[in-house]
């Protein structure tokens, strides 16, 4: 509505008011948002690809778990601790990556994410001990988690709100796959020619994406459309404005003006990342509720699937007697599942949006996405809890397979990525923050890192005494919390945004 109340009655005005809002319509050069079906095609396709890769580092070392304890030599407890720390690391380094996002666009984020990767499979792969393992596991995390921030702020360069769900459920059929295929290409490499091939693969990966990045890729980010960079830019400009007015009066004894006593331009700034203060964008996110509650319910989801992945590999290596390749084969079952649940999960989403909009004139608000994730709240859980239970009794290998596909469609059950229940959330979370996107969705790797870091501490220990059964159980009340924070957030997410805008206007002012 415009300050009358009134609605917007067509698309000039339409725009008009949502530029008074936000900066996300700001006039820029070479507007992403125009380009061709062909060119955002290409740049969804080379995202996707490489967060592929992302999903299949990740996910590849799973198979070789018993292979890599006999030949370092490592015991259980180092090697989840190789896992744990991997998902810290790609907790905390989204941040600075988007920091530097900010200022010098997405394309030298994805390169230098992806050389690091690869060099730091290069590095495991003739590794003698553990410890190299483990350390260049967190160097290969500090890669490959660029990804997961910026990838979904890239999507919002290109796209409209209302078609954002659909695209990231497109987007993430990748990464899903990445984690569905990194078990299976693990455990066949591992069975074929040992464990250590498979760091090899990453590496073969890394440099066909990097090549690829840097011949095709174009870059997205528009500094106009960046709250982050124009609080820099207005800073900059103040501080310069007040040096030179000083100089000025000093030298001259009058105010910083020409001939005919017009203020003079300011000089152009030049930002760099030693002007980015990482924790002011960080506060502003974590001060609205709104955000606080999806942060914690997709750093549980996330936590959860970590951990399924890693117990179920467990138990189908103890209880069920699979081999590597085995292992990794049902593994599919997660990714199968999640890759119907993302697409669709994504599409119903943006379905809600463009019906309010209609409704509304126009104009929408984010937590509509969330409404498209009620079914997933309550089926999560149950997948959840059954599954443990089914693989405690030892039941035949197709009911654990349904299950696991129940659970990837319902719920992001797959490695670390997102099915039905999460695209909507981290669409969400993005059209939330307008102009701080990639920030938000880096908080939200923060969040899983931490969660996840500590269910896979205490995965094993809880596995062992208390069995898949009740280990499931507690974890599908922990997971029952994000369908609360998310129903609250829908009712009251819009009003929790409104107030923290409001706020930061008149700070502003």
């Amino acid at each position: 509505m415009d300050q009358t109340g009134s609605l917007p009655k067509n698309d000039a005005e339409r725009q008009a008011v949502q530029s008074e809002v936000d900066i996300e319509h700001a006039p820029v050069a070479n507007d992403p948002r125009k380009w061709s079906a062909v060119k955002k095609t290409t740049v969804l396709l080379l995202i996707s690809s490489a967060s592929m890769s992302v999903g299949i580092v990740a996910a590849i070392q799973n198979p070789a778990v018993k292979a890599m304890e006999q030949d370092l030599p490592a015991t259980s407890d180092q090697f989840s601790l190789s896992l744990s720390l991997f998902v810290l690391v790609q907790g905390f380094m989204p941040i600075a990556w988007t920091s530097l996002g900010e200022i010098k666009g997405r394309k030298i984020v994805y390169l230098l994410a992806l050389a690091l990767s690869t060099v730091a499979a290069i590095a495991i792969a003739p590794s003698p001990s553990i410890g190299l393992v483990i350390g260049f596991r967190c160097v290969q995390a500090m890669g490959s988690c660029a990804f997961l921030a910026v990838g979904a702020a890239t999507l919002a360069d290109i796209y409209e709100p209302h078609k954002r769900g659909t695209k990231m459920g497109l987007y993430y059929t990748a990464p899903l796959l990445g984690p569905s295929l990194g078990p299976i290409l693990g455990g066949g490499l591992t069975s074929g020619f040992g464990w250590r091939s498979i760091f090899w693969f990453c590496a073969i990966i890394g440099g066909i994406c990097f090549a690829a990045f840097l011949l095709l890729f174009n870059d997205t980010f528009r500094k106009e459309r960046s709250l982050t960079y124009q609080a820099i830019v207005k800073q900059r400009q103040r501080k310069q404005t007040s040096e030179n007015f000083e100089l000025q009066s000093k030298s001259a004894g009058h105010d910083f003006a020409d001939a005919n006593g017009d203020i003079s331009p300011t000089p152009e700034i030049k930002i760099t990342f030693r002007d980015v203060n990482p924790l002011k964008p960080i506060y502003l996110i974590l001060r609205r509720w709104n955000n606080l509650t999806m942060l914690f319910a997709t750093g549980i989801v996330l936590a959860w699937q970590l951990t399924i992945v890693y117990t179920i590999a467990r138990t189908l290596t103890s209880r069920y007697n699979y081999d590597a390749w085995k292992v990794g084969f049902t593994s599919l079952a997660y990714g199968v599942g999640a890759l119907f649940g993302s697409v669709i999960g994504g599409r119903l989403s943006d379905r809600m949006l463009r019906k309010t909009m209609v409704e509304n004139g126009g104009l929408i608000h984010p937590e509509v996405r969330l409404k498209s994730t009620m079914l997933s709240m309550f089926f999560f859980p149950a997948f959840v809890i059954a599954g443990g239970w089914v693989t405690q009794a030892h039941a035949h290998i197709v009911a654990v397979i349904v299950i696991l596909f129940g659970g990837g469609f319902f719920s992001v059950h797959l490695i670390r990525y997102f099915s039905m229940m999460y695209s909507s959330m981290l669409a969400y979370i993005v059209d939330a923050n307008v102009g701080r996107s990639s920030g938000a969705v880096a908080m939200s790797t923060f969040f899983r890192g931490i969660l996840a870091f500590t269910s896979l501490e205490t995965a094993v220990p809880m596995q062992e005494h208390l069995g898949d059964g009740w280990m499931y159980t507690i974890w599908g009340f922990i997971v029952s919390l994000s369908g609360i924070l998310c129903i609250w957030t829908t009712y009251k997410g819009a009003e929790w945004r409104q107030r923290a805008e409001d706020r930061e206007n008149k700070q502003a002012n």
